[in-house]
């Protein structure tokens, strides 16, 4: 196996600023976290590969779970998690989750969000797949994230001229900076990262920010795959850059795969239209090319089952029909609620060619969100000093083998709430102070974008929706040749900038989600082996990775609680 590289080959800094701590990304677990900070930490850096706005929550169509009808409670919410979690789930976490949930949204109105309401002026609560009760608040019928970020950005917004908080857009970080390795050779405590400034930022090229700590919250690894309803910043960036530095990351082989993603053709790339599963919460079916409902008989909760079963059985009944897609059928729903409703997706199918009321939707699954990321304790702290993680580019446990319907937006809320008051605290007691960065040792060599197709691809085909132990294992070949490739021809030397540094941290995300689904020799929610389709109780265990001294990846099996 050829090591993986321990830093991105980069020009070097141009300029210095420090700051207490950096914030990486703009999703709802960045935004919350950076607004907490300010509340208890001098000076926070906000950090995001775009504007403000673009990061992944803006695109969330459903909503945030919580349970704040007064029949529900949060053991049921518990309750449902577990399940959709298949045994894997960290039960404190989801704990933590359901029991901080409902006043971390209520706090999010006070912020200025603003819910659906139905005429007596009470949240309008509805009902998403392995939920069993209506616990889902959501804006504008289906532009819940949009109206999120909105609300946090303003308030942002209302600081910009605060000295003691700075926003750079527009820009990557493309490693953090780490202190003196320990006895073992691996990287010391975090104390900072390398930033690039991409186009518009407020600085020029690359440069280091100093902080006593940084908070990861980079979304997920939509662009590992060839589709996605994940944004273009989705390069697993918070994954390999955590990796690199000495963290260790868990859960890495599930993936979620949303079931009913519009269909547009077998060449179809990047980011795609989703139908939200509220759709199927309203009442549409899925239907198979003879018309048939095929998820009646299927699981008891039809439609609403979880979405690993949905999108598995989708997978298996377009197989049976040597077909591309089944179909989303609304059509015995009321035109007028339909668009009252869903007005984004609405619009979205209109824009091609669809209408919601009368045509059937073609739907198959692509990527739509990843349960594993950098292993964290409950409040975000990661296994390497200095470093948090949050949201999506965190694995605290919450979700398991599988991801329950709108948990994800309730995470970002209720541990970056959790997040900001640690590393205040740390900071304010002198815990974590300001250390001196040092350069990593090992291989630093970049793949070329022009790379990015193949690597989709081989991570399409070996890490879809169901795997098997011959796709993996070619997978992984496949991906260490790669790297190997551009780690030892002298020829082959890569120029750093942003799309070469993107394609690099795919293919160490990649490269791990192989791995590591490989090794797991079972089937549990995000992650179905056809060689292995039964789910085995000795694998009721985290697996984590982290890279040794020589930068070879070193599994290990962890527990699912990992508290305090």
């Amino acid at each position: 196996m050829t090591a993986f590289v321990r830093s991105l080959a980069a020009p070097p800094p141009g300029w210095t600023i420090e700051t207490d701590v950096i914030v990486v990304g703009s999703g709802i677990a960045g935004l919350t976290t950076a607004l907490d900070l300010r509340e208890r930490v001098d000076r926070v850096l906000v950090v995001t590969k775009g504007e403000l706005s673009s990061g992944s929550t803006v695109w969330a169509q459903g909503g945030i779970a919580a349970a704040l009808d007064p029949e529900d409670t949060p053991e049921e919410h518990l309750e449902d998690t577990l399940v959709a979690g298949v045994g894997l789930c960290s039960e404190e976490a989801v704990r933590v989750l359901v029991t901080e949930g409902p006043h971390s949204v209520r706090k999010l109105l006070r912020r200025g969000a603003q819910f659906d309401t139905g005429p007596d002026g009470g949240l309008t609560l509805t009902r998403e797949g392995g939920h069993h009760r209506d616990r889902i608040v959501h804006a504008g019928g289906d532009a819940t994230g949009a109206e999120i970020s909105r609300a946090l950005i303003e308030q942002l917004e209302a600081v910009r001229n605060d000295p003691g908080i700075e926003v750079i857009e527009h820009a990557m970080v493309v490693d953090l900076l780490t202190a003196a390795p320990d006895a073992d050779g691996r990287p010391g405590p975090i104390c900072g990262a390398t930033i690039h400034i991409i186009g518009e930022g407020s600085r020029d090229g690359v440069g280091a920010a100093l902080a006593k700590a940084v908070v990861m919250a980079t979304g997920g690894i939509g662009q590992v795959f060839r589709s996605s309803t994940n944004p273009a910043s989705s390069t697993g960036d918070g994954l390999a850059v955590g990796l690199r530095a000495g963290a260790a990351v868990a859960d890495v082989e599930y993936v979620q795969f949303h079931p009913t993603v519009l269909w547009q053709g077998a060449n179809a790339r990047g980011q795609l239209p989703l139908i939200s599963e509220a759709v199927r919460g309203e009442g549409a079916y899925l239907l198979n090319g003879a018309g048939e409902r095929f998820m009646v008989g299927t699981h008891p909760m039809a439609e609403l089952a979880p979405r690993d079963v949905v999108s598995r059985t989708i997978v298996e009944e377009m197989r049976e029909e040597e077909s591309d897609s089944v179909f989303l059928d609304c059509r015995h729903l009321e035109r007028d609620f339909l668009k009252r409703r869903f007005p984004s997706i609405w619009a979205s199918l209109k824009e091609h060619g669809l209408d919601m009321a009368h045509d059937l939707i073609p739907v198959a699954p692509a990527q739509h969100f990843h349960s594993g990321g950098i292993l964290t304790d409950l409040h975000g702290r990661s296994t390497q000093r200095g470093l948090y993680a949050i949201g999506e580019a965190a694995c605290t446990g919450v979700h398991g083998a599988n991801r329950l319907a709108s948990n994800s937006l309730l995470e970002g809320l209720v541990f970056a709430r959790r997040a900001a008051r640690d590393a205040a605290a740390m900071v304010a007691d002198g815990v974590l102070g300001q250390l001196e960065p040092v350069e990593r040792s090992g291989e630093s060599a970049l793949v070329p974008a022009t790379m990015r197709p193949r690597v989709q691809a081989i991570a399409h085909e070996g890490a879809g929706p169901v795997r098997d132990g011959d796709s993996l294992d070619d997978a992984v070949a496949r991906l260490d040749r790669i790297r190997a490739r551009f780690h030892t021809d002298p020829a082959a030397e890569v120029v750093p900038q942003t799309a070469e540094w993107e394609t690099t941290n795919i293919v160490a995300a990649a490269s791990v989600l192989c791995q590591a689904a490989l090794l797991r020799e079972e089937s549990r929610g995000g992650h179905q082996r056809a060689d292995f389709p039964d789910t085995d109780p000795e694998w009721a265990v985290r697996l984590a990775a982290r890279l040794d001294p020589d930068g070879e990846l070193d599994f290990m099996k962890a527990p699912l609680d990992i508290g305090e």
